[in-house]
């Protein structure tokens, strides 16, 4: 369980494809991982295989990343160099800062344009048609591993209005037209929605 408020900007340092999916290693900020542990790499939550710390004091870790996961994320498109959110995984009793984020991409959006507009820098997301029942106008919405606040409704996805801070501190400030993103959606949003399917399946109002 993670809560989308990123806690450091990773850079992959070495990719190697595999029969099995995608290997990559990541510097990082983190000094005390354990073997095992879960980590959202832009909202993907990766296992910790290997990890250590450089001679600068700063650590790094490795993950693997399976076909399944390849198919829904933009993981293999991942180049050596490049940045990406990381969070740790919380632990009971921490301070929920953003939303309920399980690391699990649902599927990808598309960028179709970016605009800043006096502090707020707003982006409009195409998402895929399954996605678009479950944004709301101010609901949760977690991209490329950061809770996002929804600030308007496309026929075709949503506005994002993203702070200045969030901007220099995540990856996001990075965005342009064109890029693909990953997004999940509020897990409270799916369960209520995969619980009145039936009823709409039938025509039967739920009581």
């Amino acid at each position: 369980m993670f809560t989308g408020l990123v806690d450091d900007l990773g850079l992959i340092t070495h990719v190697a494809d595999t029969p099995a999916g995608r290997e990559l290693r990541i510097r990082c900020r983190y000094t005390d991982l354990v073997d095992g542990e879960s980590i959202a790499a832009n909202g993907a939550c990766l296992t910790v295989r290997e990890h250590g710390v450089h001679d600068d004091g700063s650590g790094w870790f490795t993950v693997a990343a399976v076909i399944t996961t390849l198919g829904r994320t933009t993981i293999d498109a991942w180049p050596a160099g490049a940045r990406v959110n990381l969070e740790r995984a919380m632990r009971l009793g921490d301070r929920l800062g953003g939303h309920m984020v399980l690391g699990h991409v649902d599927d990808l959006g598309v960028i179709a344009r970016t605009e800043q507009v006096g502090d707020a820098w707003l982006v409009d997301v195409v998402l895929p048609v399954a996605l678009r029942p479950l944004m709301v106008a101010h609901g949760s919405i977690t991209v490329n591993g950061v809770s996002l606040t929804v600030n308007a409704l496309h026929d075709d996805g949503i506005q994002l209005s993203i702070i200045e801070y969030t901007k220099r501190h995540t990856t996001l400030g990075e965005l342009v037209a064109g890029d693909r993103v990953h997004v999940e959606a509020d897990v409270l949003a799916k369960h209520v929605e995969r619980l009145l399917a039936p009823w709409r399946s039938t025509g039967v109002e739920a009581a």
